[in-house]
Parts: C-alpha cells; sequence; structure tokens
C-alpha cells in the first residue's frame, strides 16, 4: 500500500481571477510535487465529481441549487469573498469527491492515508451558508458519507487552518460521533472559535477550540498539538481521522499572521500521523484548505506529504525564519483553559 494523492483538474475550473484563493495554488503544489521522484510509492489518483446525494446529504439541497444556478447562469458572488464561476459548481463536486474517495480508499485499506489537493477549500460552509472562499464543506461530506455507511462510527477531524472551521463546527455540533478540533487565530475571520464552543446536546463536548493568539509560531502550535489535540482524540478513540490542512499559519502568509515556518507544519502532521497510527491504523486524510503564498504553501504540502508517506527528507523553509514569536506565556494560557474545560 502507499499514500495517496488525489487531484484533478477540474479544480482549476473554478475561476475567481486575482482572488487570493486562485488557480495558482493548486498549480504550484503539483508542479512542485510532480517534479519529486522520491517518495516511495505514493500513488496519484484523479477523483470523479461526487453524486449531489452526498452533497444534499450535509447541505440544504435549496443551497447546492442556488450554487448550481448561479454556476449555470454565469457566475456571481455568495458573499464579499466568495465567488461562483461557470466552472465553479463542477470543481466544487471533484473537490467533494476526492475527499470522499480518499477516506473511502483510507478505511477501506486500500491506501495507507492520503492528501486531497482540490479547491474550493470547505471549512467555513455550513448546511446553508457558502462564505470564506468555501462552497461545499468537503471534509464534513466525507465525515458524513463514512458515518451514514458504517465505514466508521467515530470520525476525528482536525482543522489547523489559520481561520477557525465554523461550517464543519455547525455541521457537527450536536453530534457525538464526529469530535472536532480546530486550532485557529484569534481574534480573526470569521470571529467564532473561543474555546467556549464546546458542542450541544449530545454534541457537548466533542466540539474543541484552540483559539491561539497572533504569532503563537511552532512552539505553540506543537504545545497545543502535545496538551490538547493529542489527548482529547486518544480518549476519543476514533475509527478515521480527517484534516482540514490549512497552510496560511505561515509566517508569511498575506492573510494572517501567526509565525509557523514549514518545520512547524511537518510536526504537526507528524503528530497527527502518530495518532492516526496509534489509534486507528494509521487511516489518515488531509483535505486541502487555505494558504496563500504559494512558495510556503507548496513547500508545506510537500512536507506534510512526506510525513504520510515516510519521508525523512527535510523541507527547508523557502522564507528562512520569521525569528521570535509573542513566546509561549499566551499559547500556554489558552491551552490551560481548553485543557480546564475539557479535563484534559
Amino acid at each position: 500500500m502507499a499514500t495517496g494523492l488525489y487531484y484533478s483538474d477540474a479544480c482549476l475550473g473554478h475561476d475567481t481571477g486575482d482572488h487570493p484563493e486562485n488557480r495558482q495554488r493548486l498549480e504550484a503544489i503539483m508542479g512542485r510535487l510532480e517534479g519529486l521522484s522520491d517518495l516511495g510509492e505514493m500513488v496519484r489518483r484523479t477523483p470523479g465529481p461526487a453524486d449531489l446525494s452526498l452533497v444534499e446529504a450535509v447541505h440544504l439541497p435549496a443551497y447546492v441549487d442556488r450554487v448550481a444556478r448561479m454556476a449555470g447562469s454565469g457566475g456571481g458572488n455568495l458573499d464579499a469573498d466568495t465567488i461562483v464561476s461557470p466552472g465553479s459548481m463542477n470543481a466544487a463536486l471533484h473537490a467533494v469527491g476526492g475527499a470522499v474517495e480518499a477516506s473511502v480508499a483510507a478505511i477501506g485499506g486500500e491506501v495507507d492515508n492520503a492528501f486531497v489537493a482540490v479547491r474550493p477549500c470547505g471549512h467555513h460552509a455550513s448546511a446553508g451558508v457558502g462564505m470564506g472562499f468555501c462552497l461545499f464543506n468537503n471534509v464534513a461530506i466525507a465525515a458524513h458519507h463514512l458515518l451514514a455507511e458504517g465505514l466508521a462510527s467515530r470520525v476525528a477531524v482536525v482543522d489547523f487552518d489559520v481561520h477557525h472551521g465554523n461550517g464543519t463546527q455547525e455541521i457537527f455540533y450536536d453530534d457525538p460521533s464526529v469530535l472536532m478540533i480546530s486550532l485557529h487565530q484569534s481574534p480573526l475571520y470569521p470571529g467564532s472559535g473561543h474555546y467556549n464552543e464546546m458542542g450541544r446536546g449530545a454534541g457537548e463536548g466533542y466540539t474543541v477550540n484552540i483559539p491561539l493568539p497572533p504569532g503563537t509560531g511552532d512552539e505553540g502550535y506543537d504545545l497545543a498539538m502535545e496538551r490538547v489535540v493529542e489527548p482529547a482524540v486518544a480518549r476519543y478513540g476514533p475509527d478515521m481521522m480527517l484534516v482540514s490542512a490549512g497552510y496560511d499559519p505561515h509566517w508569511q502568509d498575506p492573510l494572517a499572521s501567526m509565525g509557523v515556518t514549514v518545520h512547524g507544519f511537518r510536526r504537526v502532521m507528524e503528530r497527527i500521523k502518530g495518532l492516526a497510527d496509534g489509534l486507528c491504523g494509521g487511516k489518515v486524510v488531509a483535505v486541502l484548505e487555505g494558504g496563500y503564498d504559494l512558495k510556503a504553501l507548496s513547500s508545506a504540502v510537500e512536507a506534510s506529504i512526506r510525513v504520510l508517506a515516510g519521508s525523512g527528507k527535510v523541507v527547508e523553509d523557502p522564507y528562512g525564519s520569521p525569528g521570535a514569536g509573542v513566546g509561549l506565556e499566551r499559547a500556554e494560557a489558552v491551552v490551560a483553559a481548553v485543557r480546564g474545560l475539557h479535563r484534559l
């Protein structure tokens, strides 16, 4: 078996012009990966479009129809940040298809693990609202499909995009079959993700938010992974791990200011893979979310894939080091609060 890389050219058809989330992101990633010959048995797979029934099992049919009609009539805007072009519906269905196909393959043992390089992004999309560059929630749909088909009974989602995964949180806020963990910069768009947001009803305690201060950097992320993510996921005991892999915490990203390096992303993925190896037979699928500096993004994705593929090669940060962050004191205070609330 091997690590799967899921990518479709259809995702380039989501035409956003000079928007920060544009086709150049995938072109940079795939251009970098295609030049590598030392990733062992990594297999590249081209996903097909997801059936609308999978999308409508998570998103309201009226919302799905709105996106389809907007794309079919030449495109438009869902909000000031979120573009629909004529090719967006097809691209979004292929993005969902990539997340679902990779998850089914990983949990079924066809691949050890996988990275899904697709767009548009997904984690801000709630059941009835697309926002924050996101149309359909790729990770949420994949998780729901695994649960609905009886392929898993407990799925853990780790979201390390710099922005809170509000859409994924909303979709599973009442649901104990999904553990949703989000590490994100606070304050920042979309303004949600306080650590007091912990789930509701049967889902209370199954939402874990880690709102980190700007400038947290590698050490702060490693601390949050060690003291919150690892014990929370270990206690939960998932059958499968899904990752909303956003690389906008990088210190050169134009949309945030978290101070994480390529090495820091590698360490985050190492901890996630270690959890999956110990808890669910290594079944982990990472799905691309944000990341808007092309050099940083492609480098960090390579580093993440090397972790999944078991490559020991170190990927250097194209920009070097940001220097000192804000120090651990502020990050430690957040981590301590989250540990106390969740009794970790």
